[in-house]
């Protein structure tokens, strides 16, 4: 018995050590949102024209950052993909990741259907000086609210949906 009560306090510390590890790295790799991000106009793959203010009036929006090159972000965007057709309020954004016809055929390779917003050049994904993929912040009503990066599950991207609209 003494012996399972060592090996249980060892693996909450260990537990404890991760999530200062994972709270300390997304503090670090946290995007800054540009100046007025919140009136910027995007435009869409599809040609709609959206702004980050627009789309997170009503509920908080998930705005991920991927790349068609990111091995991480094979794993996450299925899921992200899912949240949307679940009617998860979702945006993402192709960085550099090729011209739009190269992203569309990407997206249709992966028979995935998302609202994406290429980001060729990676000027947009500067302005927010993202420096990782795949990066997902939540915008509620013009204001980022919170944000994360690397892998995340499609639970947690509900949670942190749910959370933001609290």
């Amino acid at each position: 018995m003494a012996k399972l009560k060592r090996w249980g306090r060892e693996l909450l510390l260990l537990a404890l050590i991760a999530l200062a590890v994972v709270t300390v790295m997304d503090w670090l790799n946290a995007p800054q949102a540009p100046p007025a991000f919140d009136a910027q106009t995007l435009t869409t793959l599809d040609g709609e024209r959206v702004s980050l203010a627009q789309l997170s009036h009503e509920r908080p929006l998930l705005v991920y950052f991927w790349a068609s090159w990111c091995g991480v972000c094979r794993f996450t965007t299925p899921d992200v993909a899912r949240l949307q057709a679940a009617g998860g309020n979702v945006l993402t954004v192709a960085l550099r990741s090729g011209d739009d016809t190269q992203v569309k055929h990407w997206l249709a390779r992966k028979r995935l259907a998302l609202p994406v917003v290429n980001d060729p050049a990676g000027t947009l994904s500067a302005q927010w000086q993202i420096g990782v993929t795949p990066t997902f912040v939540v915008v509620s009503q013009g204001k980022v609210v919170q944000s994360t990066t690397g892998w995340t599950s499609y639970w947690g991207m509900k949670l942190r949906l749910w959370w933001a609209a609290v």
